[in-house]
């Protein structure tokens, strides 16, 4: 059954045409991801499903009695909210539910038997409604809730909260409702992964329809049946399954669309020709054929949609030293943010920095970077490294600046990108600000655009070693494909905060993980590999007896000396443990020298060299994954597994 439709749906902003003609139909129980690169109008569509907006013409329809709740991007509250109050609001419709139950019990109590059966029917109804609101016991849901939300202050003023906690306390807010749709606009900006992975649980298990606008690709994975993709200035085209089958189905069908465009151009070239013959040969032809290859002519074709063109200034290569941190301590009154904390960062490594929200990944950045002393510990930044820092708040954008003047760290009217010097009206252009955009103020572009606009004067500082502080929230889909392969491409160093397990996964060589009180943990390989071993690493630990069991022990069941305890690992192979580290990291090394060398123009350009280095890029990735696979060996040998 249909819960929710539009039709002819159009809005536009001055003369500006966000979407016209839209259509769109979402059934009950249906889960639908709404993509399109930013500015296509996805926060506006839903805005206008939720009823919260008006389109300029179209029709809605919602299924009568269908209770609809929306979550903004920047989510409201009434002023003097507290976080419980918050939660009361959302838990009215179960209040009233449970209300009603009460008043039809009591009225069961004086209506004679025999006029009871249709107050049961309505009891029965009730009791239904109210599981579906979430059961009996909803206080205690609600505190479970914020609790895995990381939001502790029951009766805390909602205007004290930081930004992100006040998202978390909106996210337990929407999921209280147990609406018949839930509408989510970029839900899991500000969440930690592990967060993010306990929220595609929740939401799997809600009864009703989804419509979900976010950049994670991997939620969107598990949790959508259905992609619509938002066309800039048209409506909507719709791809059914996952976001991995959208993507597959949009390549076949981008490149059929290629391939019918290329006949359509041979045709009607076929066709000027002929018309250019001149009166004669038009008189052996039809009209109507001649008047089908004019309309054919007129016609809008296929073009490959545009993509901003983020692109990195030639930047100087690294020493040998680019950041090293040793045994560094910081800490705000009683509580640990970092202790003893060591990095070497190397030429090519790109790191992630991963952990709950408030455990130091950005301090650590900053005492990095020199923003924030340590109280103990030093820092060392190589004489030949250039740092470019993405600070996650934008404050270095100033939003009385036009797009134009904040777009060029030095006020210049021109770009250096490789051996090409670019206009930077065109180079922005490329970025998908055209000119007229161009004269627009900073503060009058959207979340997504303000960030690609950093981001694009960022890459022209001419830095070795980006730092990177949440570059993916507001981002679309396929900004977020461009930086990824920017950043694979990247010959200096990366280091990397950001929740986006897919990115991670894509991007990072190492992950730093920040795992509270203090303390900091190196894994090498991308974010499922972290998560491999982190769990591992857990389920060895949960395995292990404690002291006192082992203490317990009878001296009789001992194993004779000469026999190895299971698990015990033989000299050699414990050197070659102790020893695995170091030689993981120097084969990540050689795979990374390799791939900046497979992306410098004088190697890829010849043919020869380029299969050379290609080939010992293949040699060196095997070699990793061989090192990797036999260090998890030597690992569960060593924990008897």
């Amino acid at each position: 059954m249909t819960l929710l439709r539009a039709a002819d749906v159009q809005l536009s902003f001055g003369s500006r045409t966000v979407f016209q003609g839209l259509t769109l139909t979402i059934e009950e129980g249906e889960r639908v991801g709404l993509v399109g690169v930013n500015g296509s109008g996805k926060s506006s569509l839903m805005k206008i499903l939720a009823g919260v907006a008006r389109a300029d013409a179209g029709e809605l329809q919602l299924r009568r009695g269908a209770r609809v709740t929306y979550l903004p991007q920047e989510p409201e509250f009434a002023p003097g909210a507290t976080v419980a109050s918050e939660l009361s609001v959302a838990q009215g419709p179960l209040r009233e539910a449970l209300a009603a139950q009460a008043e039809l019990t009591r009225r069961m109590e004086s209506t004679p038997t025999q006029g009871q059966e249709k107050l049961m029917e309505q009891l029965a109804a009730l009791s239904d409604r109210i599981e579906q609101l979430g059961g009996w016991d909803t206080e205690h849901h609600a505190k479970t809730l914020l609790d895995r939300l990381g939001v502790k202050d029951w009766d805390r003023p909602v205007a004290e909260l930081s930004g992100g906690l006040r998202k978390r306390v909106a996210i337990a807010r929407a999921l209280l409702t147990r609406p018949d749709m839930l509408m989510l606009d970029e839900p899991t900006n500000h969440l930690d992964a592990d967060t993010v992975d306990w929220l595609e649980e929740e939401l799997d298990k809600l009864p009703g329809s989804l419509l979900l606008v976010t950049h994670d690709r991997y939620f969107l994975d598990e949790l959508v049946d259905r992609i619509v993709e938002i066309q800039p200035g048209a409506g909507v085209i719709s791809y059914p399954g996952n976001y991995e089958a959208y993507v597959e189905q949009k390549l076949v069908a981008q490149e059929n669309a290629a391939i019918a465009q290329h006949k359509r151009e041979r045709w009607i070239a076929q066709e000027v020709a002929w018309l250019r013959k001149g009166p004669e040969a038009r008189r052996t032809k039809s009209k109507a054929r001649i008047e089908r290859a004019r309309k054919l002519m007129e016609e809008k074709g296929f073009q490959r949609p545009k993509v901003a063109g983020l692109q990195v200034m030639q930047a100087p290569r690294l020493g040998h030293t680019v950041i090293e941190a040793e045994g560094v301590q910081k800490s705000y009154g009683e509580r640990n943010v970092l202790k003893g904390v060591n990095l070497l960062l190397q030429r090519g490594e790109r790191v992630g920095l991963v952990g709950p929200n408030g455990v130091g990944k950005t301090t650590f950045l900053r005492v990095l970077l020199g923003e924030l002393p340590p109280d103990s510990g030093k820092v060392v930044i190589g004489k030949n490294t250039k740092v470019a820092y993405y600070d996650q708040t934008r404050a270095s954008l100033d939003p009385e600046q036009t797009v134009y003047e904040a777009a060029s760290p030095r006020g210049d009217d021109w770009v250096e990108l490789g051996d090409q010097r670019v206009a930077l009206r065109d180079y922005l252009d490329d970025l998908l600000f055209p000119v007229p955009m161009q004269r627009m103020k900073v503060k009058a572009l959207s979340g997504g655009e303000r960030n690609r606009l950093l981001l694009a004067r960022l890459f022209l500082e001419g830095a070795n070693v980006l730092v990177l502080d949440e570059p993916t929230n507001d981002l679309d889909i396929v900004t977020l494909n461009i930086l990824e392969g920017l950043l694979l491409n990247f010959t200096g160093s990366v280091l990397l905060v950001t929740h986006d397990r897919y990115f991670l996964d894509k991007v990072a060589t190492s992950i730093l993980a920040f795992e509270g009180d203090g303390k900091v943990t190196r894994y090498e390989g991308n974010f499922a590999m972290y998560r491999r071993l982190k769990e591992q690493a857990e389920a060895r630990a949960a395995a292990a007896p404690s002291p006192t069991a082992k203490k317990a022990e009878p001296a009789s069941v001992a194993e004779p000396k000469q026999a190895r305890k299971p698990g015990k690992l033989s000299y050699k192979d414990q050197r070659e443990l102790d020893g695995m580290e170091a030689a993981i990291e120097a084969a990540e090394t050689r795979k990374a020298e390799l791939e900046a060398q497979l992306v410098d123009p004088s190697v890829y350009s010849n043919g020869t060299k380029a299969a050379e280095v290609q080939k010992d890029l293949d040699a060196a990735a095997a070699e990793v994954d061989r090192l990797y696979t036999r260090w998890q060996e030597l690992q569960n040998q060593a924990a008897g597994t």
